[in-house]
């Protein structure tokens, strides 16, 4: 009896997740990517992964209050969201922090940076033992193509949205609470922010996505554009 039970669970997420596959996926343009952009992408000596549907960028229906142009994070279901008027969003898939290292609240852009240098923070160095000072922004640096700050008042929070070397992990939790995308969709994410952008990260268990029931009953759909 409790294999068809389980059987049957298996059956309805399947079908609402096949009622939510409605949206479709678009790569990031390469209208954004600059001549360096171009050049730094090329010579990457990480694996080039496929990163998985559902993470991938995409035009979507989006439900919440939000002013057009603030960033909500939603960890639980790893996506970024730029808030677009009409009731879209632009949706990215995302690495964020492990549970105990995860930030969330509100916070603002309070600095922004092109192939950014990395400095990792001391509790860093004291988790990762040999760590340099610090590294020269380039493609093989952990913080990627682009960095967004997150600020709260004048202080920095030390959180950060940037771009990874390593793809293959959007959609896990695993950084050191900042939060990730492939170095293409930050990229096109900075492109589109400006300084003082509100950042709102979502506390645990407050996110929804249209792999929630909740999102699913309002038609977690879309039709991606650039």
């Amino acid at each position: 009896m409790a294999s068809i039970a389980s059987k049957l669970g298996l059956l309805a997420v399947g079908l609402l997740l096949s009622g939510c596959m409605q949206t479709t996926y678009q790569a990031a343009p390469e209208a954004t990517l600059k001549p360096n952009d171009k050049a730094q992408l090329a010579k990457a000596r990480y694996a080039k992964v496929s990163v998985p549907e559902p993470y991938r960028r995409a035009i979507v229906d989006y439900h919440r209050k939000e002013t057009p142009g603030t960033i909500v994070v939603d960890s639980d279901n790893h996506y970024l969201y730029l808030v677009q008027d009409g009731g879209k969003a632009i949706r990215y898939g995302v690495t964020v922090g492990e549970e105990a290292l995860a930030f969330s609240g509100i916070a603002r852009v309070g600095n922004m940076a092109e192939w950014p240098k990395w400095t990792p923070t001391a509790d860093i160095h004291k988790r990762i033992e040999g760590l340099p000072a610090s590294v020269a922004g380039g493609v093989d640096n952990p913080l990627g193509a682009r960095a967004l700050y997150l600020y709260q008042g004048n202080r920095d929070t030390l959180f950060r949205i940037h771009g990874t070397n390593q793809p293959e992990y959007i959609g896990a939790s695993i950084s050191s609470g900042c939060i990730r995308m492939t170095n293409e969709d930050v990229i096109d994410l900075y492109s589109r922010v400006k300084m003082g952008t509100i950042v709102v990260v979502l506390e645990p268990k407050q996110g929804d996505s249209p792999y929630n029931s909740k999102m699913a009953l309002q038609g977690g759909s879309g039709t991606a554009t650039q």
